[in-house]
């Protein structure tokens, strides 16, 4: 037995969501997606017990990318859960696993192991937080024996992140088996993406004499005599600026996903009866943004915490060229600080060498995981030409051979996947760049989802007008 046979055998042994007798009807779909969300903002807004430190505000992509609220039960978020995905993503698209995803067996495996690896991370990465003395004062150069919280302390709070974490293991699986909609960690992004947006838009909260939302910060400015210039740009974004690229992208990006490009089929099946294939033209979708940002997001979690017990455990150097920190506790250099997307117009100004090099690497890395996703999703020409040949398609002038249809396909595949993953690693980092509100991974992932979930709700809701469609698609 090996190792991911164990790992699939040890998620028998843990509580689970079971999968429901019968298909839910619509409404209780939504309905326990809704529990789910609702479940999800009361942990997000539930402060850990027992820290005595107020924490520090989040950096915006792990809060957007993780769904998760720093010193609250969704500390770590729905990080083990993208983190174990994009892992095992990886062992299975580079051939280190043998397992065929559309074979249902090799897919419940897979499923199952993906689950304990989650568990596993989650079981770490609190830990770490918990033994790194995060959220108590240190009085010493090691925080392993110079923490003021006791080991009975920690040990509380480290139950209570692990808590947080498997509940959203639970919470993404019972939907994901069919009493909701979609997935708990898509339903989770975009909850925290509309939080933000609507905390940038509209909160009333001030820090340092100006408020922090746009709109009360306009109407400060305007009744105390100022202009309407002033609110175009500010530090931190949550401006004028960021208002009217949050719109502008969201708007570019519906467009763009409703392009189509036709390839021209036929099928003897149906006399000859000429048709076409419809390619989406962002044929990644966000994927690749998706994956970044979980890269970007694990080595800020990582850096975080190797900064706070590198001391005779993590070279020194290591730990600064992962990342540097002011006395305040702001990344001021190394890896994290370049990887760390500019909050807005003023502050891609203020360092425009890191405004590049973020730039550069964002889009490069959208393309390479764009072609990789293709290639492991089964979505490649080669995938695809063996899918058209299985249902009976052809191209009119050509003979049904795989190669040749595979050859034919390549011609639009391959460029769709690079220019695809280049145009939104592109708006992703402009987005940024401008300060759209929720950062540019995070408004892409949520416009994705929204679509994701538009698409789901009109098709089950014609299921449910048209009972015929059930027996002709064999639910």
């Amino acid at each position: 037995m090996g190792t991911l046979d164990v790992m699939a055998r040890i998620a028998d042994y843990m509580p689970t969501a079971k999968k429901p007798e019968r298909k839910p009807s619509l409404y209780e779909r939504l309905f326990w997606t809704a529990m789910a969300l609702i479940a999800y903002l009361i942990m997000a807004n539930t402060p850990l017990y027992g820290i005595p430190i107020q924490p520090q505000q989040q950096i915006l992509l792990i809060q957007v990318i993780f769904a998760s609220n720093r010193g609250t039960l969704m500390e770590l978020g729905i990080g083990p859960i993208v983190t174990a995905g994009l892992i095992m993503q990886i062992l299975v698209g580079a051939k280190l696993i043998d397992l065929d995803l559309t074979n249902p067996e090799d897919r419940k495996k897979f499923t199952s192991a993906q689950k304990t690896l989650a568990v596993i991370l989650a079981v770490f990465e609190a830990a770490m937080y918990v033994l790194s003395c995060r959220y108590w004062p240190v009085t010493g150069s090691n925080p392993f024996t110079s923490c003021s919280a006791s080991w009975v302390a920690r040990l509380v709070v480290g139950l209570e992140i692990f808590a947080g974490a498997y509940v959203a293991i639970l919470l993404d699986e019972m939907i994901q088996k069919g009493w909701g909609i979609g997935s708990g960690v898509s339903l989770f992004i975009l909850a925290g993406v509309a939080t933000i947006i609507f905390w940038n838009t509209f909160s009333p909260v001030v820090i340092n004499g100006a408020a922090i939302g746009l709109i009360p910060y306009l109407i400060q400015v305007l009744s105390s005599g100022g202009s309407i210039s002033s609110v175009m740009v500010r530090p931190g974004g949550r401006d004028l600026v960021g208002l009217i690229a949050t719109i502008v992208v969201s708007i570019l990006l519906i467009y763009l996903s409703n392009i189509k490009v036709n390839i021209p089929i036929t099928t003897p099946r149906l006399q000859s009866i000429k048709t076409r294939i419809p390619l989406q033209f962002l044929y990644v979708s966000n994927i690749p943004v998706l994956f970044v940002g979980i890269l970007y997001a694990d080595i800020l979690v990582f850096a975080s915490l190797f900064r706070t017990y590198g001391g005779g455990v993590i070279p020194q150097w290591l730990v600064n060229a992962l990342a540097t920190y002011d006395q305040n506790g702001n990344l001021v250099g190394g890896l994290a600080y370049y990887l760390n997307s500019p909050l807005g117009v003023y502050s891609a100004y203020a360092d425009p060498v890191k405004t590049v090099v973020y730039i550069v690497v964002l889009v490069s890395l959208s393309i390479v995981f764009g072609y990789m996703w293709v290639e492991v999703s089964g979505l490649n020409a080669s995938a695809q030409a063996q899918q058209l040949v299985d249902s009976g398609m052809e191209v009119p002038g050509m003979r049904r051979n795989p190669k040749i249809l595979e050859k034919m396909l390549e011609k639009y595949i391959t460029p769709l996947t690079i220019l695809s993953s280049l145009i939104v690693g592109v708006l992703a980092a402009l987005s940024d760049v401008l300060g759209v509100y929720g950062g540019g991974m995070g408004l892409l992932l949520a416009i994705g989802i929204v679509q994701q979930y538009y698409m789901l709700i009109a098709y089950e809701r014609a299921l449910e007008a048209y009972p015929l469609l059930k027996k002709l698609i064999g639910e």
